[in-house]
């Protein structure tokens, strides 16, 4: 053991010396003033100038088109009828009720230009056994409005609108006899309304606005100049005349939203204040309301209601309702 242990240390030695002598010092030389020759290289070399042509590449075509148009039209139909024996106790009368409803609206956006095109067309009858025909409901309303925004929510506005009745109008009362006797008191154009008006129109929404035409004018017309016999007021006109016209401020307020799930409010206020003999008496107010619901794909029952006061037609308020359940059809669906 005491052998082995000089003759490792031995064996070590040398070998840290044997590694120390394989080490290669390295000494930096200039480089400058020495002609040193680099060899050429054997292979032939060009510079050329880079010509580049360019490629055609065919533009991309997207096949689309801007329809600044938006249209809905919907058609309801009303039936109601009923029947009875000769020997019902519970009492009742044989009838039937037919009405038809058609709407139709189109509407043109475009930049800061606008134009809204409703027609609305009503007409329905009633006949009860024993009994005259009856109308339940006749209107014929054709409104146009082309409006310019000034504004986030005000726009200048011009419309045109027209209103009138499908067929003859008549009150009922009896004869001696009991039998029922008709009398005739207003038809189509007796009376017939144009309107034109210039104003403005603020609509903070899709579905309110109100229209302030100050510069509005409404022609009366009653093409029969008879009707003053059985229709005393005739409706503004003087007895004799087919025509009157009317310069007034007008406001119109219009909301249509669906308030409920399937169940759609529209309603439309006009009040007309004529400039000739101011007072709240020559004031005419009308009021329009209508509720849908919607009860599947092809039925609903609405209920709709008109107020009007109009000095022209009748010293007192006038009132109608109607309740009906249909069918229904909306295009484009």
């Amino acid at each position: 053991m005491k052998k082995f242990l000089p003759a490792l240390l031995l064996i070590i030695t040398i070998s840290i010396i044997t590694l120390n002598a394989q080490e290669i010092d390295t000494i930096p030389i200039s480089t400058k003033g020495l002609n040193i020759k680099l060899k050429r290289n054997p292979l032939p070399s060009r510079l050329l100038p880079l010509s580049f042509e360019p490629v055609k590449i065919a533009p991309f075509i997207v096949n689309a088109k801007v329809n600044y148009w938006k249209t809905k039209t919907s058609v309801g139909i009303n039936i109601n009828q009923a029947a009875f024996s000769n020997n019902w106790k519970g009492g009742g009368v044989n009838s039937i009720a037919v009405g038809g409803l058609l709407n139709n609206k189109a509407e043109y956006n475009k930049n800061s230009y606008s134009y809204v095109s409703e027609v609305i067309l009503q007409y329905g009858k009633v006949k009860n056994k024993e009994q005259l025909q009856k109308k339940t409901t006749d209107r014929m309303y054709w409104d146009n409005k082309a409006s310019f925004q000034l504004s986030k929510n005000w726009y200048f506005f011009g419309s045109l609108n027209f209103e009138s009745q499908f067929d003859n109008g008549y009150s009922y009362s009896k004869n001696k006899d009991g039998s029922e006797k008709e009398t005739l008191i207003s038809k189509f154009m007796g009376p017939g309304y144009l309107t034109e008006s210039l104003g403005f129109e603020y609509k903070p929404n899709k579905y309110f606005s109100t229209r302030i035409g100050t510069g509005t004018a409404r022609q009366t017309f009653v093409l029969d100049t008879t009707l003053y016999k059985t229709n005393t007021k005739n409706f503004g006109v003087s007895p004799g005349k087919r025509f009157r016209n009317e310069l007034a401020f007008q406001i119109v307020s219009a909301f249509d939203k669906e308030i409920f799930t399937n169940t759609n409010l529209k309603a439309r206020y006009a009040m007309f204040i004529p400039y000739e003999n101011i007072g709240w008496v020559q004031i005419d107010h009308r009021l329009d309301v209508a509720i849908t619901a919607k009860i599947n794909r092809f039925m609903n029952t609405s209920l709709t209601g008109v107020v009007l006061f109009d000095k022209d037609t009748d010293a007192k308020i006038q009132a109608s309702q109607t309740l009906a359940l249909g069918f229904s059809f909306v295009f484009p669906r």
